[in-house]
C-alpha cells in the first residue's frame, strides 16, 4: 500500500478519494495518536464537506476530540495545530489540482506535514485495519471554531508596511478568500482583487497559479498602475508574482533574491531547496554569506530539513516558502507579505529585486519508463554516468540522481506520479544546456533498456 505522496493523500473524489478512505483514515489519525486532538479544515471543492464529515466521524470513532476550522487555507489549519497544541491537523484539498479532486494533508503538532515515519504507520494501519473503536461513551467531541484571528496576527505582528501599496491579487476561487482581503487591509494596502468568490468549481481555470493565470494578472496590474501583482493557488500554500511592469519574473529568481536577503540580514544561515531549483540560489545565498542545503522534491522534505537543521528560510520555485519563525507550512499570503516588507527594506520594485540574479537556461523532460522497472533504471544510471560526462565535481542521490559540473548540472530521477524518469538540466548557456539535456535522455534511455523496458 501507498497512499501518501508528497503532498499527502489525493485522488479524484469517489474513485481514488472516497468517504470510505476518508473514514479509515481519520480512524487511522485517531489509532496512531491514541486519540488525541484534530484539528479540521478545508478548501473550496464541493467534495470538502462530505471529505471533512468523513474524516470526523472515523477520528471521532476512535475517541478523537475534533475542532473544525470550516473553509480554511492550509496554512491556517497548519498554524492552528501548532497554536493550540494539537496532536495532528488535516487540510482536506487538492491544492491546485482541478476540482474533481481532492486530497487529505495531514500536519503533525508541530504544523509540519507529516514525514515518511508517520506517512508510514498510517499507512501500515490502513492495511492492517487495526483501527482503536473506542466504546460509546468514549466517542470524541466535535467542536467548530473561529482560528483566522490568530493566524491573522501570527503574519501581521511584526509588520510594518510604510509604502502606501497598490496590488492586485488573483485568489483563483481559493480559500485564501477567507484571509487575504482582511491581512491586506490591516498591513494598510490597496488591493483590487479577482476571483475572489470561494468557489471550488473553479470556473475561472484550474487554481494553479502560472502560464495564462499569471498573463491575466499582468494584464490587470499594467492596466491598473498597480505596484505587483500576487497570485494564490487553491488552499493558499503557495503564491506567484507579476511585478510592476505585469511581467512574471522567473519563479527560481525571485526564490533566489529573498533568500539572498533573509541570509544578509540574518548575516548567515541555511536555506533549503529541492534538487531540482536553480544554481542561482546556490550562488545568491554564497554571496550573501550563507549555505544552501537541497531536499528532495516536496515541501515536506523542504519543511523537515528546514526544521532539522535550523534553517533560516526555505522554499521551492513553485511559490512554496517556508518561513520557520512563524510555521514549517509554506504559507503563500505570509510569503507576500514578507516579500513587500523586503522590497521596502531595499527600496526597490520586484524588478530591481531580482535584476542581478541571472537567469540560466533550465531545461526538463521526460523519458518513458514503467513504475516496476524505476529502481532497476536508478541503479543503472548511477553505474553508467561517468561513462557520459567529464568535468564531475560532485553528485547527490537525496532525490534521483544530481551530478554537478563545472558549468551546470544534471538531474535524473523518477517521477513520483508518472511512469517516466525526469531529466533535468542547467547550465550558463543555452548550447550547454541541450548538451546536457541529450546527454541526460540517452543515459536515462539506456538505463530503461538495459532494465528491460
Amino acid at each position: 500500500m501507498r497512499l501518501f505522496g508528497t503532498s499527502g493523500i489525493r485522488g479524484i473524489v469517489n474513485v481514488e478519494l472516497t468517504p470510505q478512505l476518508a473514514i479509515e483514515v481519520g480512524k487511522a489519525i485517531a489509532t496512531l495518536h491514541r486519540g488525541g486532538a484534530l484539528i479540521v479544515g478545508r478548501d473550496t471543492r464541493p467534495s470538502g464537506e462530505m471529505l471533512e464529515a468523513a474524516l470526523i466521524s472515523g477520528a471521532t470513532s476512535c475517541g478523537c476530540d475534533v475542532e473544525a476550522l470550516g473553509l480554511a487555507p492550509t496554512p491556517l489549519t497548519a498554524y492552528t495545530t501548532r497554536v493550540l497544541a494539537a496532536d495532528t491537523g488535516v487540510s482536506i484539498t487538492a491544492s491546485h489540482n482541478p476540482p474533481e479532486y481532492n486530497g487529505l494533508k495531514p500536519f503533525d503538532s508541530s504544523g509540519m506535514a507529516y514525514g515518511e515515519e508517520e506517512r508510514k504507520a498510517v499507512e501500515e494501519i490502513l492495511q492492517r485495519k487495526a483501527f482503536r473503536a473506542v466504546d460509546w461513551s468514549e466517542i470524541g467531541s466535535v467542536e467548530e471554531i473561529e482560528a483566522t484571528p490568530l493566524y491573522l496576527d501570527a503574519i501581521l505582528r511584526d509588520l510594518e508596511l510604510q509604502r502606501e501599496w497598490r496590488i492586485v491579487c488573483d485568489l483563483m476561487n481559493g480559500a485564501t478568500a477567507v484571509t487575504a482581503p482582511e491581512a491586506l487591509k490591516a498591513a494598510g494596502c490597496e488591493a483590487l482583487y479577482i476571483n475572489a468568490n470561494p468557489d471550488g468549481y473553479f470556473t475561472t481555470g484550474a487554481p494553479e497559479p502560472r502560464g495564462e493565470t499569471l498573463r491575466r494578472l499582468g494584464e490587470l496590474v499594467r492596466a491598473s498602475k498597480a505596484h505587483i501583482g500576487f497570485a494564490f493557488d487553491g488552499d493558499g500554500d503557495r503564491v506567484m508574482f507579476v511585478d510592476e511592469k505585469g511581467v512574471a519574473p522567473n519563479p527560481d529568481r525571485v526564490l533566489a533574491a529573498y533568500a539572498s536577503h533573509i541570509v544578509e540580514r540574518c548575516r548567515g544561515g541555511i536555506i533549503v531547496t529541492h534538487v531540482g531549483a536553480s544554481m542561482c540560489i546556490d550562488e545568491a545565498v554564497k554571496l550573501a554569506g550563507g549555505r544552501v542545503t537541497r531536499t528532495r522534491v516536496g515541501d515536506a522534505y523542504v519543511a523537515e530539513t528546514l526544521m532539522r537543521r535550523g534553517g533560516v528560510f526555505g522554499g521551492e520555485p513553485v511559490g512554496a516558502w517556508i518561513h520557520p519563525d512563524i510555521h514549517p507550512c509554506p504559507d503563500g499570503l505570509l510569503s507576500a507579505l514578507r516579500l513587500l516588507a523586503a522590497l521596502e527594506e531595499m527600496d526597490a520594485t520586484l524588478s530591481e529585486f531580482i535584476a542581478d540574479i541571472p537567469e540560466y537556461p533550465l531545461l526538463r523532460a521526460k523519458v518513458e519508463c514503467p513504475n516496476h522497472l524505476k529502481p532497476h533504471a536508478m541503479r543503472n544510471i548511477q553505474e553508467l554516468y561517468v561513462e557520459y560526462l567529464t568535468d564531475i565535481r560532485s553528485t547527490s542521490t537525496v532525490d534521483g540522481l544530481r551530478i554537478e559540473l563545472g558549468d551546470g548540472w544534471l538531474l535524473i530521477r523518477p517521477s513520483g506520479t508518472e511512469p517516466v524518469i525526469r531529466v533535468t538540466a542547467e547550465a550558463r548557456s543555452r548550447k550547454r544546456a541541450e548538451e546536457l539535456m541529450e546527454v541526460g535522455r540517452r543515459l536515462a534511455s539506456e538505463a530503461v533498456r538495459r532494465s528491460g523496458g
